[in-house]
């Protein structure tokens, strides 16, 4: 399947201000760095195909709710809520100061991906093009990214500054991504059985080892499609042309009798060295004599 053509970045920035860097002010705008492209569907009336309209209900009464009699509620113990009002929300809002204000910088390899969210293109203004080339080439040099503050949208953000580097760009530029804060991550010792250590044995360490290095490639993006996606626009196409769509669900690859983990690897990395599809092979461990 041929590449997709990438989203062009907007010509209105969603953002405009400065960074703050010690003394230094430097004038830039956030440009959306991310387009994600999601199926939308409409809830429609089968009989006219008319789209359907959701009413607000009281649950006590049953009865329809007109926007005016609203209010927002936060919920302090079940059924318990306390009512706030916008003007409230107001005087405790984030100060909209303008500012991506630097805090520290960092090694990138420190940050955990988890804590990244949403990306967005740094652009200089005319008048800020100097120190931004400046901040940039030192943050290259360093190989250090900045952590910064920022409010958007009445939100006040942790975010990370980094180089970026672009295969479509003649020069890098900085990209902003916002942060998780740390109080919002979950814990990995909180997952189930994640504590759970059973013991590998070096055969099934050096396969592995060995499979990982067999699909070990350099990585380009426009390689991966959201398969599902173009399936239901093609199937969507099709329809909206009158023909009729025929599925053919796909059956999923059974692991042969007797499978284990040393098979699984054995097999795996045989498909991936006879030039495999993808080099995936079903791998369900059962345990081995010697292993635990």
């Amino acid at each position: 399947m041929p590449a997709k053509e990438k989203p062009k970045v907007s010509s209105r920035p969603v953002w405009s201000g400065s960074i703050s860097f010690g003394l230094v002010t430097i004038p830039v705008k956030l440009f959306v760095a991310v387009r994600e492209k999601t199926l939308h569907f409409r809830s429609l009336h089968d009989q006219d195909r008319a789209p359907l309209k959701q009413k607000l209900v009281c649950s006590a009464d049953g009865k329809e709710v007109h926007r005016e009699h609203i209010v927002k509620g936060f919920e302090v113990e079940k059924d318990s809520y306390v009512v706030v009002r916008q003007e409230e929300l107001d005087s405790v809002a984030p100060k909209a100061t303008k500012t991506i204000d630097i805090q520290d910088f960092v090694a990138l390899g420190e940050i955990d991906p988890v804590y990244f969210d949403r990306s967005y293109y740094v652009s200089p203004k005319p008048e800020g093009a100097k120190p931004y080339r400046l901040l940039l080439e030192a943050m290259n040099k360093s190989k250090k990214v900045a952590i910064a503050r920022i409010v958007m949208h009445n939100k006040e953000y942790l975010a990370a500054l980094r180089p970026h580097e672009a295969d479509d760009a003649d020069q890098p530029v900085l990209v902003m991504e916002t942060m998780h804060f740390d109080d919002e991550v979950v814990s990995a010792g909180a997952v189930p059985d994640a504590d759970h250590k059973p013991r590998v044995d070096d055969r099934e360490l050096k396969m592995a080892q060995a499979l990982i290095d067999s699909l070990t490639t350099e990585f380009k993006p426009q390689k991966y499609h959201d398969e599902y996606r173009e399936k239901v626009m093609e199937m969507i196409e099709r329809k909206a042309e009158g023909k009729q769509v025929v599925v053919r669900p796909e059956s999923e690859p059974r692991a042969p009798k007797g499978h284990d983990l040393i098979a699984a690897l054995e097999a795996s990395l045989s498909k991936s060295k006879g030039g495999g599809t993808n080099g995936h092979h079903v791998l369900r461990g059962r345990r081995r004599r010697g292993s635990a």
